[in-house]
């Protein structure tokens, strides 16, 4: 029996989507297991894809499949969000899997806020964001410290959800390839979606949590101190613009605060860089912070010269190893959902489910294609059973 094929598909939609990320056919064809010649027929205006077709380059696209059965043409301004075009304008140069990601997770916000409308649920807060004078980042960093109730030892997983009590979303990357991922050979380290009801911070999955606490505290100074969306790579973190450098020095002192310096001793600093990793380790334990942090801080207290830093900055890059993680691989599948959207969210999809409100099939969807056998694993997780 023929297949049937979905009529009225906008091939100027297609079109507009493979220019949009920058693909051509064939690597879109490749891509998506959907043949180049079907493809190609598709985009003459001629009947050629199956509902199942359709629905593989919507996925792909990051896209709804009813987007391609609109007789409109695409409007730019109306398909990306300002937040995206923000985004965008900062590195032109995003790559084609990046913005598609981006609008992904702002898909998923959208998911989080309407559900928790639905279910009008007080354990999932609306962020309202502290008073803080952006011209004293001393004090803002004070004002968050104490905002965030952070105590003295603190990991990246405890930054994260003090972070989320206050009604930000916190998303990882996955460690393995998927469609929630960074690539590793990619600069990008993190950014922020700034909305005044949810904003959305977004950190890059390393082998090492502390480089993520102070990722996710920068793009928290972005959310808190600027405002608006923003996107950081590599070099953005040790940039010299006016908003990198109050970023860098708000989340230094977040995580690093005066008081904690007091603790390291001078006298016990090595003669050569090779020995700060090991001199600081208490301090990194406890503080769940890499040596640069606590060396930037020491820095910048006057303590470190700036020959030392540079110094210990080019050894560490050169015995660096940031090789993926395999935590989170499929032997927890049904636990992976919860490292890469945060436990409100998981929560919440989970609560939207039993209170009858979606199905199982869609609240799988919002899980990342979660199998419904590990969705219920992951229930159970989140219910300490």
């Amino acid at each position: 029996m023929e297949r049937e094929l979905v009529q009225s598909i906008n091939p100027m939609r297609i079109q507009w989507c493979l220019d949009d990320r920058g693909v051509d056919v064939a690597t879109c064809a490749a891509e998506t297991g959907i043949g180049e010649k079907t493809l190609l027929k598709a985009l003459t205006g001629v009947p050629a894809l199956s509902f199942n077709q359709l629905n593989k380059l919507a996925g792909y696209f990051g896209r709804g499949v009813l987007f391609f059965l609109e007789s409109a043409p695409v409007v730019e301004a109306k398909v990306h969000s300002p937040a995206f075009r923000t985004l965008a304008n900062q590195k032109p140069e995003l790559s084609p899997k990046l913005r598609v990601l981006i609008q992904r997770v702002e898909r998923q916000r959208e998911v989080f806020v309407s559900l928790r409308e639905d279910l009008d649920e007080e354990a999932a807060p609306k962020f309202q964001a502290p008073r803080l004078n952006r011209g004293d980042v001393e004090s803002a960093a004070a004002t968050v410290r104490k905002w965030l109730n952070l105590g003295p030892k603190n990991s990246f997983p405890t930054y994260r959800e003090a972070i989320e009590a206050k009604g930000i979303l916190v998303f990882r990357s996955n460690g393995y390839a998927g469609k929630w991922q960074i690539a590793k050979e990619n600069p990008i380290l993190g950014f922020s979606l700034y909305d005044a009801e949810c904003p959305v911070i977004f950190v890059k999955k390393t082998r090492y949590e502390s480089r993520q606490s102070f990722t996710l505290m920068h793009e928290l100074a972005h959310v808190l101190l600027d405002r608006r969306s923003w996107i950081d790579d590599e070099d953005d973190l040790y940039g010299d613009s006016e908003a990198e450098q109050t970023a860098n020095k708000f989340a230094g002192l977040v995580l690093v605060p005066p008081s904690f310096l007091d603790e390291i001793r001078d006298r016990d600093r090595p003669s050569d860089v090779s020995g700060y990793d090991a001199w600081l380790e208490p301090q990194r334990d406890q503080w769940g912070v890499s040596t640069e942090v606590i060396l930037r801080r020491l820095h910048n207290a006057r303590r470190l010269s700036k020959e030392n830093y540079l110094a210990y900055r080019r050894y560490a890059k050169r015995h660096e190893s940031e090789t993926e993680d395999a935590s989170g691989g499929s032997r927890y599948r049904s636990r992976e959902p919860k490292h890469v959207f945060g436990e409100p969210f998981v929560r919440l999809v989970l609560d939207a489910v039993n209170a009858q409100r979606i199905t199982l099939n869609r609240a799988s969807t919002y899980l990342d294609s979660l199998k419904i056998s590990d969705l219920k694993m992951l229930e159970q997780h989140c219910a300490g059973l």
